[in-house]
């Protein structure tokens, strides 16, 4: 009878929170939830990888023979998808009891727990989406205040030759605002709404469908005046370098001594400029202007005493002479000029822009502790277990729910920080 009630219980629970959990959930339902499902053996590793498309380059005869030419090399790149920590909510068993049985206070039970998974998920992987989204539309520090801002970044997963939609565009409740009160804001329904309804603006801008999320990523730039240096050397610039993991390292010299440089903030190249990655062509603003190598920094560093370091971006520069995989229009050389684009001690939360599959989000199967554990699964293939047990030193028992997400960034150059 006991095994009976606590299953049952931990159905009802599961039940309650998953879907909860679900209709909370904003950025990461608009991201691929299926290229991670079931990929992960707990017992196996903690990473797995998948396939990048290979890209060729073509020849062009008079008659058609190519047999002076040189062949395209097949070379496959492999995204990795990393299990991150657990995130876990855990109550006493006999408040968790006393909740359910209150009858109208159930719901407000199971959303206050799916609430706080749902927040740490959402804060976790936007910090992610914000550490490895390769583009930039705007002026970095500037806020999004009108829909220009929103239909530059259209333009740019354009121009860089970004498969058609889905696109998503996910802007901070101010930025919000200040597009409702630029009257292009669409009204929506109220009512029975998921968080994803609701945060929906419109569902199609400039190919994009916009949404506020408040837990957008942000980073603190360092107290350093002189944030401009150079490239101390030539970094590695082939593809095979950084056809596994997108990111590249930057040996710079000449900044501040000891500056601290944070995960998120944006570096270019002077000199060096963006082609579209389809045609492999270079990228024209609407006043003929090229646009400027820009990437994004993964981990924080500091630089130092006297201004040099390594800095480690998201989204390389590649430059070779076949040039099936070229980013750059040029190859970058020892003493291009590189600046850290935010203002020093700034507060930076960029809005995010990007295509569906330019990340992918997963949860990792954890096994039962106990016979009467109940595992849950969303839509969309996301699983949780809610366990119950006894803490015999406290005297008493415990309901715990975990969920153990897995992330992947598929392309960093679909996905980019949004400005004003």
């Amino acid at each position: 009878m006991a095994n009976n009630f606590d299953s049952n219980f931990t159905k009802k629970l599961a039940k309650g929170v998953l879907g909860s959990f679900e209709s909370q959930r904003v950025l990461s339902k608009n991201v691929n939830t299926q290229k991670l499902d079931g990929k992960f053996d707990p017992t196996t590793g903690s990473t797995t990888r998948f396939k990048r498309p290979t890209d060729y380059k073509s020849k062009r005869s008079a008659n058609g023979d190519i047999s002076g030419g040189v062949r395209s090399d097949i070379i496959r790149g492999e995204a990795v998808g990393e299990v991150q920590d657990y995130i876990t909510v855990d109550v006493d068993f006999d408040e968790a009891v006393q909740s359910l049985e209150m009858g109208n206070d159930e719901q407000e039970f199971y959303d206050a727990m799916a609430l706080r998974i749902v927040t740490d998920l959402e804060l976790d992987f936007a910090d992610f989406m914000m550490k490895n989204a390769a583009l930039q539309a705007g002026t970095v520090g500037s806020g999004v205040g009108t829909w220009d801002a929103v239909a530059e970044a259209g333009a740019v997963l354009q121009s860089t030759g970004v498969p058609a939609g889905p696109w998503c565009y996910g802007v901070n409740s101010y930025s919000q605002r200040k597009l409702a009160s630029d009257q292009r804001s669409l009204g929506g329904e109220t009512g029975m709404m998921t968080a994803n309804e609701r945060a929906t603006i419109t569902d199609n801008f400039a190919g994009m469908r916009v949404m506020t999320a408040t837990t957008m990523g942000s980073y603190t730039t360092g107290a350093g005046a002189t944030r401009t240096g150079a490239l101390a050397s030539a970094p590695v610039q082939t593809y095979t370098s950084v056809k596994d993991s997108y990111t590249q390292q930057l040996a710079v010299s000449g900044f501040q001594a000891n500056l601290e440089v944070k995960a998120g903030e944006r570096v270019s190249v002077a000199g060096r400029n963006r082609l579209n990655l389809s045609t492999r062509r270079p990228i024209l603003d609407d006043l003929g202007n090229q646009i400027l190598f820009t990437a994004v920094v993964t981990e924080d560093v500091t630089l130092d005493g006297s201004g040099g370091g390594t800095l480690t971006i998201s989204g390389p520069a590649v430059f070779e002479a076949n040039g099936a995989y070229n980013t750059v229009d040029s190859a970058l050389v020892s003493g291009d000029v590189v600046a850290l684009l935010a203002a020093a001690s700034s507060i930076i939360q960029p809005n995010m822009f990007w295509h569906k599959d330019a990340f992918s989000i997963g949860s990792v199967p954890i096994k039962k502790l106990f016979s009467t554990d109940t595992i849950g699964t969303t839509s969309d293939g996301l699983q949780m277990r809610v366990s119950k047990y006894a803490d015999g030193d406290a005297n008493k028992q415990i309901v715990r729910i975990d969920f153990r997400p897995a992330y992947c960034a598929m392309n960093q150059f679909w996905a980019g920080h949004g400005h004003g």
